[in-house]
């Protein structure tokens, strides 16, 4: 039975220490995948209203065109007024004439329309352009600090999860299970403690009990906190075992 809390003290060691460097990274992972969605929006949002000034300008271009058309057709009808035979023919020109000067007045206002519409855009990009480039700044600060955190940890890291896996092949199912479950229901992950003058977790254990942990040949389920309470002996030798 000692072997198993041996065994059970290795995996809290191990996991305790992994969560230790896990913690150092603290909130870098997420801070910097929530950088990086700000930047795809920013990026989205920018192409978006280039997009759109590159519609209006085009479309800016075009009524120019028709526009010029437009004056040259107005020219040409009122020259032709000038030589009709008849009231029919002079009136059909009169509403082609009409027809060219209400399409270059509308033409007009949706040029207008344009221009306003461009500086607005115009506008908008210098805003996402500077937000962008600021969280792109950003980012690189967040991503160099937390690429540091994970050079100086992820060895230390790879090597506990080796020997975790290891551990956990070696011990008994039913104890893995037991600790897996009993660890992942606690906001501290600490499901093997162990018992300092007499108290598990500043917690004081019954003299019966004191006298079970010291004898280690049995588990030992804290009534307080449902924790694995151990001789701290155990512990000492876990940190001798994988210290890296």
């Amino acid at each position: 039975m000692e072997e198993v809390l041996q065994q059970l003290a290795n995996l809290q060691y191990i996991d305790s220490r992994i969560d230790e460097i896990r913690q150092l990274r603290g909130d870098l992972p997420e801070e910097v995948l929530d950088i990086e969605t700000n930047i795809n929006r920013f990026e989205a949002k920018i192409r978006q209203l280039e997009e759109e000034e590159d519609s209006l300008k085009g479309e800016n271009k075009r009524l120019e065109l028709e526009i010029e058309t437009s004056l040259e057709k107005t020219k040409k009808y009122e020259e032709q007024q000038l030589t009709v035979r008849n009231n029919r023919e002079y009136d059909a020109l009169t509403k082609e004439i009409e027809a060219q000067k209400q399409f270059v007045e509308n033409a007009n206002a949706r040029m207008e329309e344009i221009e306003i519409r461009l500086e607005e855009v115009a506008a908008d990009l210098e805003v996402n352009r500077e937000k962008l480039a600021d969280t792109q700044e950003l980012h690189a600060d967040k991503k160099t600090n937390l690429d540091k955190v994970i050079k100086s940890t992820q060895t230390e890291e790879d090597k506990l999860l080796e020997k975790r896996e290891e551990l956990e092949q070696a011990l008994d199912k039913r104890f893995v299970r037991s600790y897996n479950r009993l660890r992942n229901g606690l906001t501290n992950g600490i499901a093997v403690v162990a018992m300092e003058k007499g108290a598990a977790l500043g917690m004081a254990l019954p003299p019966q009990t004191q006298v079970e942990v010291r004898r280690k040949n049995k588990v030992i389920i804290d009534e307080h906190s449902g924790r694995i309470v151990i001789d701290p002996t155990f512990f000492t030798e876990a940190k001798k075992q994988f210290k890296i």
